[in-house]
């Protein structure tokens, strides 16, 4: 447990001083790192903002575009790794990546069923939002629609967490007590 512990303070810290030196720049860094496949919680980086939007050092308008552009810059190398690779380097790597062959078939039914469409929908669902891309590559997803739905999706999914983040420092005393 304790472990766990160390390892959520490092990665809080990573976020914190990431946010606090690059601001706009380091939320998008740190979006495109959670977009490339890397589990970098967007849970933890956008509420953070969140929380500097609420200090007042940051615009909530622009920490959300920020995350969304760095879903954006995060999403494309892997939807090309998708799509150079494809099902094989699924089926030999998935793994690492914590993708197996069973989701590539669940991801499949899902762009049998909604198209491209899938992708936005996708971009708004904790844990799939961050591995989507290398299956949209796979699965042959509509290059620039990807795009567009990947940022919309990546914004709306930014304005939520930003807005936690903007609550949670207008309630700081409660979480104190």
């Amino acid at each position: 447990m304790e472990f766990f512990h160390t390892l959520l303070e490092m990665v809080m810290s990573f976020i914190h001083h990431t946010i606090a030196t690059l601001q706009y720049a380091g939320i998008a860094l740190l979006m495109a790192i959670e977009s490339a496949n890397i589990p970098l919680p967007s849970e933890f980086i956008m509420p953070y903002a969140g929380f500097m939007v609420q200090q007042g050092k940051l615009n909530i308008h622009l920490a959300a575009l920020a995350g969304a552009v760095g879903c954006v810059l995060g999403s494309v190398p892997s939807y090309w790794l998708g799509k150079v690779g494809g099902r094989s380097f699924l089926l030999k790597y998935g793994k690492f990546l914590l993708l197996s062959e069973h989701d590539l078939v669940v991801a499949e039914r899902w762009t049998q069923k909604y198209g491209d469409l899938s992708f936005f929908l996708c971009r708004m669902l904790p844990v799939v939002r961050t591995f989507i891309s290398l299956p949209a590559g796979i699965l042959n997803a509509h290059f620039w629609p990807f795009v567009i739905y990947t940022f919309i999706g990546s914004l709306i999914w930014s304005y939520g967490l930003v807005y936690v983040g903007v609550i949670f420092g207008e309630n700081l005393e409660t979480f104190r007590a």
